[in-house]
């Protein structure tokens, strides 16, 4: 390296360390690596597969995996997956919508029972029975914010390989809680935008001047 001056300078302090530095060959590609190093703040992934089409779906599957670690890491909170969020929210909006005696229950009653096509929809995706299933976890979710005894079966949510539901809790599945706080702002902002159209625009199909070939066979205008 060149200094102000132009003489050429070395720092050891630019320079990083690493146990092995090896240059190997995968698949059609010279590639080196760096094995060990001491500095930790990076690394790279290899994505080996049979076809492009196969390390594009692998490419994007760790990047969604990655993308959930990022969102857990930034909002230091996580909450149980499986469909057990919406099935609690829905159960909490359905007794706060009883306790209204205005009009605005039936709304708060319906945004409460649209919340569970997320577990219906997660259940018909993984060919399960979505009536059984939302069924029993609607049933576990009223019983832990009805019975003080029982709060722990707030964790509940779907098990769509099993086909029952279960403590996602302790079986590890989990959500970052700002993923799901950002999807229910988003689809509420979206359902409100919806509801504020009052006007609708309908294109009437161009009529045509005379009649088409088919149209005369059937009124008989082509016979003799």
């Amino acid at each position: 390296m060149a200094n102000l001056e132009g003489e050429e300078t070395f720092e050891a302090a630019f320079l990083g360390q690493a146990e092995e530095v090896v240059q190997e060959r995968i698949c059609d590609d010279e590639l080196i690596l760096i094995k060990g190093p001491k500095a930790r703040t990076s690394a790279s992934i290899i994505l080996r597969g049979a076809n492009d089409f196969m390390c594009d779906e692998m490419e994007r599957s760790v990047h969604d995996a990655l993308s959930v670690v990022k969102r857990v890491m930034e909002s230091k909170t996580v909450v149980p997956g499986g469909g057990a969020v919406e099935a609690a929210l829905s159960i909490y909006l359905e007794n706060f919508a009883s306790s209204l005696s205005s009009r605005e229950q039936l709304a708060i009653a319906e945004f409460a029972n649209s919340l569970l096509v997320i577990p219906k929809q997660l259940t018909v995706n993984a060919a399960q029975d979505s009536t059984e299933l939302v069924a029993k976890l609607r049933a576990f979710h009223n019983t832990a914010q009805t019975k003080p005894d029982m709060r722990d079966l707030r964790w509940v949510g779907l098990d769509l390989i099993n086909g029952c539901v279960r403590d996602n809790k302790k079986a590890g599945v989990l959500e970052p809680a700002i993923s799901k706080i950002k999807s229910l702002k988003f689809a509420t902002e979206a359902a409100i935008t919806i509801l504020r159209i009052d006007d609708m625009i309908k294109m009437f199909p161009e009529e045509r001047e005379g009649r088409s070939y088919k149209e005369a066979c059937h009124a008989g205008e082509l016979d003799g």
